[in-house]
């Protein structure tokens, strides 16, 4: 065959394959859809659900993409998104909320189904005007971690009021045992433990994120909330507790660190999420644990647990393929699936008819969530260009509180006067 000829018939086949790709089909006629998925410790699990999704029916394929997040906003600039995305939601992913690039899911049965107080966490991270963006798909509850065991050996009841938290503290000490063991190498582990949940116990994340929002770029000494004024107490009370009821090598040691040596008794309480059980219990498979959420006041009902959307269901404006889309959605919704897929991650399931569940370890959270005494941690409420973990480690080894939360408020400012106006897109897109 002569090179013109070669040339006439690779062309032929790139057109194939491009009009192959524009329509979305594979190779057996069926419609695909690419379905993004960020877990990847949960990808055996979403594999199977896949294949059995696939094996269903005979009108849609999905294929999976773990990419990630970067190769995902990517694809949202070239103008080829997926067509439907469970990720954790977070500053990174809720920009497509906040740009209405995310197609409206509130008429789905999946929507009607989901847990009305979770809405304004989600609206947390912002929303397109008359739209339902996203919808929680795995609620993942975080409190702290005790050793049962230990407990009660020393006749200890769980506390529920800051004073009675200083006393089980001050019981411990007196019999030789580490009340809280520390990961403070970390950044994160504080982050995510020592200042989310010291805060979280002490306001209302939700109020205050809303003030701080209106603030914006007035932020300061002067403004009516700041991180300055209103954590000042909690910070204080953290550093009381990293202070006097911790390991003597805190600083120096890490999350792998902690899990092993808790695994090994060598503290009472850790304060980590529950994706910490799986470490721990590759040393001690059967050490009794459980879970409660950290007081920081004198009145029990100011008590919550730290939650956070680990994973939520989105549909971009871009997908080519919204029917199949919601098709796929509305699989992933069913009880049997998304109940399970809780279960098997140690997660809350996000729908009101969802049954609790049922590992001892998380079940002192359990009332917790249904009573809706929740708060998503303030870490994950800052955009990522606050270092809020170095930040929360630096005053757990030793920095001065207030100049610390003093910086903060300065960077909220900044990032506040940076931040571009989102136009309200939804009247140009008929919402």
């Amino acid at each position: 065959m002569s090179r013109r000829a070669w040339r006439a018939v690779a062309a032929g086949a790139v057109l194939a394959l491009g009009a192959s790709l524009l329509a979305g089909c594979s190779a057996d006629g069926r419609e695909t859809i690419r379905f993004t998925f960020s877990k990847r410790e949960a990808l055996a699990f979403m594999n199977q659900v896949v294949q059995d999704y696939n094996a269903s029916q005979d009108a849609v394929r999905v294929e999976m993409d773990t990419s990630g997040v970067d190769v995902v906003s990517a694809s949202f600039v070239r103008g080829n998104p997926p067509d439907i995305m469970l990720a954790n939601y977070n500053f990174e992913v809720a920009r497509f909320v906040q740009r209405c690039a995310l197609s409206d899911l509130s008429g789905t049965v999946a929507a009607s189904n989901v847990k009305d107080d979770l809405g304004p966490l989600m609206d947390q991270y912002g929303s397109c005007e008359g739209r339902t963006s996203a919808l929680p798909y795995s609620v993942m509850a975080a409190s702290v971690i005790y050793n049962k065991e230990i407990f009660d050996a020393q006749g200890l009841e769980v506390p529920q009021t800051w004073s009675e938290l200083l006393a089980v503290c001050d019981a411990l000490e007196a019999a030789g045992i580490t009340p809280f063991y520390g990961t403070f190498k970390d950044d994160w582990t504080v982050g995510q433990g020592w200042y989310d949940y010291s805060v979280g116990g002490s306001i209302d994340v939700i109020d205050f994120f809303d003030a701080m929002n209106a603030e914006g770029t007035d932020v300061g000494p002067d403004s009516e909330s700041s991180f300055q004024k209103d954590f000042a107490e909690s910070m204080g009370k953290m550093t009381q507790l990293a202070d006097n009821y911790v390991n003597a090598d805190a600083n120096s040691r890490g999350y792998g660190d902690g899990n092993l040596a808790f695994a090994k008794g060598q503290g009472a309480m850790y304060l980590q999420g529950p994706w910490a059980f799986s470490e721990i219990a590759k040393t001690a498979p059967d050490l009794q644990l459980g879970t409660f959420p950290l007081p920081m006041t004198d009145d029990p009902g100011d008590l919550a647990i730290r939650v956070n959307m680990d994973l939520a269901a989105m549909i971009p404006e871009g997908s080519r393929h919204q029917e199949a889309a919601r098709d796929f959605l509305e699989y992933l919704f069913q009880p049997d699936v998304i109940q399970e897929y809780n279960e098997s991650q140690l997660g809350f399931t996000p729908t009101g008819d969802a049954p609790p569940p049922t590992d001892p370890r998380i079940e002192g959270m359990i009332r917790y969530y249904d009573d809706g005494q929740i708060y998503q941690g303030p870490s994950v409420l800052v955009p990522k260009t606050i270092p809020v973990f170095n930040y929360a480690q630096a005053i757990v080894l030793g920095a001065n509180p207030d100049g610390i939360l003093q910086t903060m408020d300065a960077d909220w400012a900044r990032v506040a006067f940076r931040a571009p106006v989102v136009a309200d897109k939804t009247k140009e897109s008929g919402q």
